[in-house]
């Protein structure tokens, strides 16, 4: 008996890794914001009242993950795989501010682009398999046209 992976499943299971790792990512900063911020890279963050930045940034990374698990669920998968596509600037620009504010390379590049390529081959994967919406299609029987 052997086992294979579809490139559907390879696309479902690196969206479910990535929303739910996005998502505790979020949690962990609205729970232990000044525990988690020094892991991000940048060699300074706000403390006090401003660490409420860090709650902002949380606030957002939830959502990120709730964003393309609904997307996922809902079978909008061409939809998911732009989204991906987009979504990927966000670690692209957080490696860009760590390294333009004195930050640490090895984040930069070992945590921010490291998920921004992850992000991307999801997408890839996701509109690998993923269908045009709205394309039609002629069937042979009747000539008629049916949207597919």
């Amino acid at each position: 008996m052997s086992f294979t992976l579809s490139l559907k499943s390879v696309a479902n299971t690196l969206t479910v890794i990535a929303s739910v790792g996005i998502a505790y990512i979020g949690v962990s900063y609205l729970i232990d914001p000044a525990g988690t911020a020094p892991g991000f890279g940048l060699p300074a963050w706000p403390h006090g009242d401003a660490a409420a930045f860090l709650n902002i940034k949380g606030v957002r990374d939830v959502a990120t993950g709730i964003t393309c698990l609904a997307l996922l669920l809902t079978g909008q998968r061409r939809a998911l795989s732009t989204v991906m596509f987009a979504f990927t600037l966000i670690p692209l620009g957080d490696a860009t501010v760590i390294l333009s504010h004195g930050g640490s390379p090895a984040a930069a590049f070992g945590i921010h682009v490291a998920t921004a390529a992850l992000v991307a081959a999801t997408g890839f994967t996701l509109l690998r398999t993923s269908t045009p919406s709205g394309r039609t299609e002629q069937t042979s029987a009747t000539g008629s046209i049916q949207a597919s």
